[in-house]
């Protein structure tokens, strides 16, 4: 005999704790049941919501007794459990030494009809293995919208690996009938096509905190139908709860960053020319910036008021019900004027000038905290003060996940007036002295400490967002050939092939964002400015392979593909001697998103050493060079 546990009661990872779950043997091949759960962030941004998921699966030998436990509690000859910490035993007769019980499994947020729905579509019919080939079918499609040719093998292993995460993190949350969850039970429904099949997705997603340096970009490039729908998706709980959502599971908000980045999300798709979502976008990324009222946990920006009207976010202190305190004023003032400024940019584009210059104007309030004297991003007090026995190095001392030496470089819409602020020769000797510094711990991944946080009080850490733009910023200071230098040493000893050093140890991937940004290293592509200028642009640095094929996607771009080659002696050669887009010399660090979207190759000309007249006439676009 042969015994199936189904746990449907304990909680599992990050779920949060399971508040009901039911599970009902139907005949003796089929099971059904419900799980609901209380995430710990809902607990303080949506406290009233809960997140519910139906499944029904089918046995492919019969059950023969079955019985449901509450722990270590078991009470035989039941074929129903409900409660909490329960679930149920399912016995087998086993006829032979290594036989196989098959299950298939319907999910739905929606409803039990539509997690049968969804079994019938999209299984049923099939076995195993012919499931299997077509899931690995899929895939190769997607990874090879970008095929890589030579380089490393370890380097191919990390770029799919990376391609692969980018593209894993968010959950399907819509039926294939274009039902998806929204809350209080109440049921979504996405428009269907001429074939009856919905017109988009709907995703149960984390926040898009840092999103915009590698998973927006990568899928702006090869995924602009991926990104529409996680879009739309949000607009549509715009319509149903008022604002925009910065992390969410079944329609309930689940933030746990506070920043809620999707206003500059909505509007960098808008501004790479992808805009088959609904138009009425624009007024839920308007009001995302500049609407103060009712912000709270869940919508994100709660302290949204205090940037508004003071120009900046205050050093204090804020606790929240289940005990965390938050002090993250400088962090904030510098994330919400990075977000208005691209939220201005898509007014500019909108010819919406009194929003346009509103927003522009609270895009330099980053300035505020700029301290002269340590020329560092330093807290200030609600009198306007700025605190005293100020350590840099201190971590979520104002600073969230990070300290203000790291939050110092977070100037992503405007990198050239902070090399003013600072001063040119000092920002390329402290850029440089953080790299160096940070070689030695391997960018954050070099320790013991297996979490999230573990290098936040460094010079620099790669395993968490807000140091992600920093190598790129060589190419703003007239110095290209560092970040091609610290760009591929990140890629080679921060990022690994072996199960524990995989992605560094002590690291946030956050559903993809560090294999994107693996992926955008590779192919030599990155925007500091997380494509938030209504022109965007990449900044160069050396690709990691000899080709590179990108699938350009035709419904929004003019090109089909995107070509960019390398060519040199050896492949340890990781400096740009010189660029051509279409045959023609490039003498830039950075070229125009629109040119490449045209279609076309991009060449490299790499050498072992560095080339110091190229790329530094003309710097990269920035908020204080640009034209009306």
């Amino acid at each position: 005999m042969a015994h199936l546990v189904i746990d449907i009661g304990h909680r599992q990872g990050e779920s949060g704790e399971v508040t009901k779950a039911e599970a009902t043997l139907v005949n003796d091949q089929e099971i059904e049941g419900y799980i609901e759960t209380y995430p710990e962030y809902l607990k303080f941004c949506d406290p009233n919501q809960r997140v519910g998921m139906f499944f029904v699966a089918r046995l492919s030998k019969p059950v023969i007794s079955s019985a449901a436990f509450v722990d270590s509690l078991v009470i035989n000859e039941m074929a129903h459990t409900e409660g909490t910490q329960n679930g149920m035993v399912l016995d087998f007769d086993v006829v032979e030494q290594g036989e196989v019980l098959e299950i298939q499994t319907g999910l739905s947020y929606t409803s039990m009809e539509n997690a049968r729905l969804n079994l019938a579509k999209e299984v049923q019919g099939k076995s195993f293995d012919q499931i299997r080939n077509e899931a690995r079918a899929q895939w190769n499609e997607q990874l090879n919208r970008i095929k890589v040719e030579g380089g490393r093998e370890a380097d191919r292993i990390k770029f799919y690996t990376g391609l692969y995460h980018a593209l894993l993190g968010r959950g399907l949350a819509s039926d294939v009938n274009g039902h998806y969850p929204k809350i209080d039970h109440e049921i979504g429904k996405i428009p269907l096509d001429e074939k009856g099949d919905p017109r988009y997705h709907h995703y149960n997603s984390d926040g898009m905190w840092g999103g915009f340096w590698n998973l927006s970009q990568l899928w702006a490039l090869a995924y602009p139908e991926y990104l529409s729908d996680y879009i739309q998706s949000n607009i549509d709980l715009y319509h149903e709860r008022g604002w925009l959502h910065d992390g969410v599971a079944n329609s309930t908000y689940t933030n746990g960053v506070q920043t809620n980045f999707q206003g500059l999300l909505l509007a960098s798709t808008y501004n790479v020319g992808i805009r088959d979502f609904d138009v009425s976008g624009y007024e839920a990324a308007l009001k995302n910036e500049l609407n103060a009222d009712g912000r709270n946990l869940g919508n994100g920006k709660y302290d949204l008021h205090y940037f508004i009207n003071d120009q900046y976010v205050p050093y204090k202190d804020t606790m929240i019900s289940n005990g965390w305190i938050f002090n993250f004023g400088s962090s904030h003032t510098l994330e919400y004027a990075f977000s208005s400024y691209a939220v201005g940019q898509m007014a500019k584009l909108m010819n919406d000038r009194p929003n346009y210059l509103r927003l522009n104007s609270q895009a330099t309030y980053y300035q505020n905290l700029f301290d002269p004297e340590t020329k560092l991003m330093r807290p200030k007090l609600e009198n306007g003060t700025f605190i005293r026995d100020f350590d840099p190095m201190k971590a979520w001392d104002g600073f969230q996940e990070g300290n203000a030496w790291q939050y110092t470089w977070y100037v992503p819409h405007d990198p050239a007036k902070l090399i003013e602020l600072v001063g040119d020769s000092l920002f390329n000797e402290r850029l440089e002295r953080m790299f160096e510094d940070a070689y030695k711990n391997r960018f954050g991944s070099g320790t013991d400490e297996i979490h999230s946080f573990s290098a936040i009080e460094k010079l620099y850490n790669h395993g968490n967002q807000p140091s992600l733009h920093n190598a790129w910023l060589f190419n703003y200071s007239g110095q290209p050939w560092l970040t091609q230098k610290w760009v591929r040493s990140i890629a080679d000893h921060f990022y690994g092939i072996d199960p524990l050093h995989g992605y560094g140890v002590g690291q946030d991937e956050d559903q993809g964002q560090l294999g994107a940004w693996y992926v955008m290293a590779a192919i030599g592509l990155f925007d500091v400015q997380g494509h938030s200028s209504a022109r965007p642009s990449f900044q160069l640095s050396a690709p990691f392979f000899d080709r590179i094929s990108i699938q350009l996607d035709q419904q929004y771009f003019e090109g089909t593909e995107l070509i960019i080659e390398k060519n040199s002696s050896n492949a340890d050669d990781q400096y740009i001697q010189s660029v051509t887009w279409n045959e023609q010399e490039i003498s830039n660090c950075w070229i125009y998103r629109d040119a490449l979207m045209k279609g076309g190759t991009l060449r490299f000309n790499l050498g072992s050493e560095p080339h110091v007249k190229w790329g530094v006439s003309v710097p990269p676009p920035s908020m204080s060079n640009e034209k009306e």
